[in-house]
């Protein structure tokens, strides 16, 4: 399958990955959740071609994963900001730093911590079910094709 049939594909792992599966793309969510928002920050940050960021904001617009809001007038410029269906990948990217945490850190402190404000523990995401609560793993999980 070429890149660019992902999103035709009848796949929900490749339907996503056709909208944030590229490296820049996730480096660009990942800031947007540590609060980066104007496209200079995200260069900064990223160290990033101007063009390819770019094309990433306005795929990630595009798809509605982020919105631009005017934030200066001539120039006009924006800030992104997640929308709902932005910061419903959070899990997304709250698994993927703790397994870079777990599994590529040789050892060290892990580079940033993410803390509950509401009880001040550092952050392990945990997949349960949303039913009975029961944490979930991959031999727990049936599949069957829907009707």
């Amino acid at each position: 399958m070429r890149w660019e049939e992902l999103g035709q594909a009848e796949c929900s792992v490749a339907q996503t990955l056709s909208v944030i599966g590229d490296r820049w793309t996730l480096l660009i969510l990942r800031d947007c959740f540590l609060g980066i928002r104007r496209f200079d920050d995200f260069l900064n940050s990223l160290d990033v071609s101007r063009t390819i960021l770019t094309n990433r904001l306005a795929k990630l617009v595009e798809a509605g994963v982020l919105e631009k809001q005017p934030y200066q007038e001539r120039p006009t410029r924006y800030d992104y900001r997640l929308t709902k269906k932005g910061q419903d990948l959070y899990p997304v990217i709250l698994t993927l730093v703790q397994w870079g945490d777990q599994y590529r850190s040789d050892g060290k402190t892990p580079p940033v911590q993410r803390v509950h404000k509401n009880c001040g523990h550092t952050l392990n995401a945990r997949i349960v079910c949303g039913d009975c609560g029961e944490d979930i793993t991959p031999q727990q999980v049936g599949v069957k094709r829907a009707v």
